[in-house]
């Protein structure tokens, strides 16, 4: 193995060749919900579980902020926490979340409490927490960078869940539409600063382990709503069951 770090086309190449390879998008349970095919309780299980990881990013982000020394870089950082939490309460991609667990029919009380989540989901998400919480600044922001692969998935998922469900409208789908202009100002950033500190080969290959790791996370939740709500649809213990927390 060389120690020669590779130039800055080859690193951000093998950064995205991740993407291509194991991003979500590819996942067959994101292929059935952009087609039409998920019933409403597969999308109430996605809507629920997923809402466990919107709000842990925020969370995530705050966890990083407080080991950075840097004035800068907490700045540019900062702006990642209002866009999910808002700077007042109804706004931020939380709150936008909620609106689409109303319009599939769920009780946005019951999906904040956050009864029903999938083991598997928490597990998932903890350790993406955990991760940036503790592993070096470079591959903490290196594993933000599945953003490079969202505004794709974003597009494809505005477009199929409005063409497949009554419930899809500008309301529901607001998350979506907000994080088509948000994620590219992150991932902007956040390559550029994995391209900055990644000076030697050893830095390029943490910050490709990371967002290996990242795109691991993401598919490990749809593997755990597949297993749950598709086939062979065992819930696990402590998941959610379809008819418990319904709008009335």
């Amino acid at each position: 193995m060389t120690d020669v770090p590779d130039s800055q086309e080859v690193f951000e190449a093998r950064l995205r060749a991740v993407g291509e390879a194991q991003y979500h998008d590819k996942h067959p349970f994101h292929h059935k919900l952009h087609s039409g095919d998920c019933t409403p309780d597969q999308v109430r299980a996605w809507v629920i579980n997923r809402y466990y990881y919107q709000t842990r990013i925020p969370m995530k982000d705050a966890a990083f902020m407080s080991r950075v020394n840097d004035p800068a870089l907490r700045r540019s950082w900062r702006s990642r926490i209002e866009d999910h939490d808002g700077s007042a309460p109804g706004e931020g991609g939380i709150a936008r979340w909620l609106k689409l667990a109303e319009g599939v029919g769920l009780d946005p009380d019951y999906v904040a409490s956050e009864v029903g989540i999938l083991p598997a989901t928490r597990f998932a998400v903890d350790a993406y927490v955990r991760f940036v919480r503790v592993e070096p600044l470079l591959p903490a922001v290196a594993s933000s960078l599945t953003e490079l692969f969202a505004p794709a998935i974003h597009k494809n998922r505005i477009a199929g869940l409005l063409e497949h469900y009554d419930f899809a409208n500008s309301e529901t789908l607001s998350y979506f539409q907000n994080r088509l202009s948000e994620a590219p100002k992150d991932v902007a950033f956040g390559l550029g600063w994995v391209m900055e500190h990644a000076v030697t080969r050893a830095d390029q290959d943490a910050a490709v382990r990371a967002l290996t790791f990242k795109t691991e996370v993401l598919w490990a939740q749809l593997d755990a709503l597949w297993s749950a709500y598709v086939e062979p649809g065992r819930i696990p213990p402590g998941g959610w069951q379809p008819d418990e927390g319904l709008a009335s």
